[in-house]
């Protein structure tokens, strides 16, 4: 009888149950991206597409910034050699940033996250665009390319080299018209190196964030190389808990942008106002407004990072730009009408100038020595680090002694 049992009644006697008997696997709960982020869905000429929308107060503060500077972007846009940035108006600047499936570009990449904002009367406002499936991006290249268009230029962070040139290829690819197609673009990234190469380990958005404006992002925050494997996930459970994560750091990477714009801004158009409080950062702008020209600027702000503390290296290296840079003045006589203002405001450097112009150009010992000495007295009032006064007082005790032989003393 028992040779007679069915395989499937053999197992069961040894306790095995067959596919047939073993119950069915929960089906992963479905929780849409509408039940996890508040958000409306939005028609297009090519379908619905997600969007995300918070507003800011023109006033609101990012740590220590504000979103707006009261400056016009009259020196950034001689950076960035574009005159147009200075005169348009802040409401027609786009921030713009990309979550992505992946860092390799190509047509194979697209953006499924598009964080943009501009300045809306009173407001910043911030609309996210998202697809909740690859099918549904010409609905957010749409939505995107209306809400861009009152803008004529495009604020991004490394933007030039991956976001913008990223959405070209989806906007070509769908044969969409490129919204931002002819916009001045400001990639804030190199403009950040510039400022902080020398005083900061990383120019990264999130690490500027936390050491120059203050801020520290909440316990929502994602790490940015998690972020395509979560929309992939998405893509194959249907569960968008994890996203409101991702929304959150689209949402701040944006608003940073537009904090660190007019926090730069601010450095760059009034750097006296406290805004700039690192000597190093006062040198990194001193160079920056000697490569634009600007020279009586860059030596003023080459002689306040000089009163900072900085360190040998960097104080040596300081010194010898600003010195160069007096060299490269050529015009003398407003070269010595500048040393001799800024003398009467206590400016060391002006002091030592003033000896070298009155020893070589004009062979006029008697007066050498009087800025020599006046220097000398300078540097015995001042409270410098050790090692500044050291430097001074080396300088001028060999001037001293080149000046006296000179002199016949």
């Amino acid at each position: 009888m028992a040779d007679k049992l069915s395989l499937a009644d053999k197992l069961k006697t040894l306790g095995v149950k067959t596919a047939r008997a073993l119950p069915t696997p929960p089906k992963p709960a479905s929780y849409s991206i509408d039940s996890v982020v508040a958000g409306t869905f939005l028609s297009t000429p090519r379908g619905e597409v997600f969007v995300a929308e918070q507003r800011f107060s023109a006033s609101h503060l990012y740590g220590s910034s504000s979103l707006l500077s009261s400056f016009p972007l009259s020196v950034i846009a001689q950076w960035a050699n574009d005159p147009a940035i200075a005169s348009r108006p802040l409401s027609k600047f786009a921030f713009l940033d990309t979550e992505t499936s992946g860092l390799a570009g190509g047509t194979g990449t697209y953006a499924f996250l598009v964080g943009a904002a501009r300045f809306v009367e009173d407001a910043f406002v911030v609309r996210q665009f998202f697809m909740r499936d690859p099918a549904e991006e010409p609905a957010l290249l749409e939505g995107l390319a209306n809400f861009l268009a009152p803008c004529e230029a495009l604020v991004t962070f490394n933007g030039k080299a991956f976001d913008a040139p990223l959405l070209s290829t989806r906007y070509r690819l769908h044969q969409i018209p490129i919204p931002y197609q002819g916009y001045s673009h400001l990639d804030l990234l190199p403009l950040a190196r510039r400022l902080w190469r020398e005083r900061l380990e990383s120019r990264a958005l999130k690490f500027l964030e936390e050491h120059v404006l203050g801020f520290t992002r909440s316990s929502e925050e994602v790490p940015g190389y998690e972020i395509p494997w979560l929309y992939f996930d998405y893509l194959r459970t249907g569960d968008a808990r994890p996203l409101g994560g991702v929304f959150y750091h689209n949402a701040m990477d944006v608003a940073a942008m537009a904090a660190l714009l007019a926090h730069m801004n601010d450095m760059l158009e009034n750097p006296y106002n406290g805004k700039v409080q690192h000597g190093l950062d006062f040198v990194a702008l001193g160079k920056l407004f000697e490569d634009l020209g600007r020279w009586e600027e860059a030596a003023r702000l080459f002689e306040r990072g000089l009163e900072f503390g900085l360190n040998e290296s960097d104080f040596s290296v300081a010194v010898k730009r600003l010195s160069i840079l007096q060299k490269r003045r050529g015009d003398l006589e407003e070269a010595v009408r500048l040393w001799e203002a800024a003398a009467r405001r206590g400016h060391l450097y002006a002091f030592i100038e003033l000896a070298k112009f009155y020893e070589h150009k004009q062979r006029d010992v008697k007066q050498a020595l009087k800025w020599t000495k006046a220097a000398l007295k300078q540097v015995e009032k001042s409270d410098l680090p050790a090692y500044v006064r050291r430097h001074w007082q080396e300088e001028i005790a060999h001037r001293m002694e080149r000046l006296n032989h000179k002199a016949g003393i």
